[in-house]
């Protein structure tokens, strides 16, 4: 209300009677009586009325501000700090004071600096975490059989980490380094490298090679013909060959169903069931693109899903005795030789492979056939896996690994360089 009870009758004024005003409870009681509420509206309730529209500034009132005075607003208003009529005469005398409109640009380039920048890099595992919970709440209609699931997710997290590139990134040198030997390649390079012995895995599916009929089945003879293939297109059709070529294995594996696991798969060097040929290639396809990672200073990759990771370890866990025996045959064991049949107990070395993915193994010593009972165990290693998976890939050499040692040092020698035999190009 703005005006004020007369000293006189309070209840009219000018002959027209005034409605009467509620007092506080207080007031009313202390005056004897309580005042009469206004009776409720009988009409029903409609949908309130919308907010009328905010005025539009005057222009009269933008012009009554002087230079001195929005000069001395840009602060606020590089802010965001100034009021509607403020912030629009601030903006109406941007645009007729050039030194005004100089110095506001150099207060808002100084606000960005205030806000610490956000990376927009996505999580390399935001894929494999979403899946992982859709499939959680409702399995796939045809899922993927659990000992491909990690081919799936690595060349699935690969192919982000290149949605994620520009051009210029395509042409940094990528180092592949294996116990051997080392290899520079473009990252087309890299691709060509990975697609062409996935395709001695899809041909054994049925699927065409990617090479040609009559190409070449040794690793090295068909990464040479691919990388000289993929010198002749661009990167988009290398990267999608390569993309499409995994999808139509991991899509052909999931209709065949977790009966083809045993399919022999016939690498030139070593012939090796489906199941492993699989988790071998998931573990070959982390391996590089960390190497990718690595050579375009990419934010942390991050290792597999420790229960993927776990089976690339047993893999090569259990391919050890293996490479061992064939460093025996090439002279090079530092242990002594013991002849011992197949099926019959031998020396045992206990593997200890720490972390989430990781698990123990007793490794035979003497002959891939024997049995590594926990009774003839001469020697001890316990190694973190992230260690071991950098050793068996040939990043990592024998002699720096950190890994606690107890027992036979010839035994433990032998199992280290024989683990980092296991890597190749």
């Amino acid at each position: 209300m703005n005006g004020h009870a007369d000293n006189g009758d309070p209840s009219s004024r000018g002959g027209t009677p005034l409605p009467r005003v509620p007092q506080p409870r207080e007031a009313a009681e202390d005056a004897g009586a309580l005042p009469e509420l206004p009776a409720e509206p009988t009409t029903p309730a409609g949908p309130p009325p919308p907010p009328p529209p905010a005025p539009s500034p005057d222009p009269a009132e933008l012009t009554a501000y002087n230079h001195n005075t929005l000069r001395s607003l840009l602060g606020a208003w590089a802010l965001a700090a100034c009021s509607r009529d403020e912030a629009a005469a601030v903006e109406v005398h941007l645009g007729d004071c050039a030194s005004c409109a100089e110095e506001a640009l150099r207060l808002r380039d100084a606000v960005g600096l205030l806000h610490q920048e956000e990376s927009l890099d996505l999580d390399p595992l935001l894929r494999a975490r979403v899946l992982e919970n859709c499939l959680g709440r409702r399995p796939a209609r045809i899922p993927v059989p659990e000992w491909a699931a990690p081919y799936d997710a690595e060349t699935a997290r690969l192919d982000a980490l290149l949605g994620d590139l520009g051009i210029p990134e395509w042409e940094v040198p990528i180092k592949l380094t294996w116990s051997r030997g080392e290899r520079i390649l473009t990252l087309c390079g890299v691709l060509a490298h990975l697609g062409s012995v996935d395709g001695i895995v899809a041909t054994s599916l049925g699927l065409d090679d990617p090479l040609g009929s009559g190409a070449p089945r040794t690793m090295l003879d068909r990464t040479n013909a691919a990388v000289d293939r993929c010198r002749q297109h661009p990167k988009d059709f290398v990267r999608n060959k390569w993309r499409n070529q995994t999808r139509s294995i991991v899509r052909t594996l999931s209709f065949a169903g977790s009966s083809t696991g045993g399919l022999p798969v016939g690498f030139t060097e070593f012939e090796v069931p489906l199941r492993d040929a699989l988790i071998d290639r998931a573990f070959e396809c982390w391996i590089h693109a960390e190497d990718i990672a690595n050579a375009l200073d990419y934010p942390e990759y991050g290792p597999p899903a420790p229960r993927h990771l776990n089976r690339m370890i047993d893999l090569a866990a259990r391919m050890l005795p293996t490479a061992i025996a064939e460093r025996r045959r090439a002279g090079l064991a530092a242990s002594a030789t013991r002849l011992v049949t197949a099926g019959s107990p031998g020396r045992a070395l206990h593997l200890h492979v720490e972390g989430p993915g990781g698990g123990r193994w007793n490794i035979s010593l003497d002959s891939p056939g024997a049995v590594a009972s926990e009774e003839n165990i001469v020697a001890e290693i316990a190694v973190d896996q992230l260690d071991f998976c950098q050793l068996t890939a040939g990043h990592l050499a024998p002699e720096r690994i950190a890994a606690g040692q107890q027992g036979d040092r010839a035994a433990i020698r032998d199992v280290l360089f024989a683990a980092a035999n296991l890597s190749r190009l």
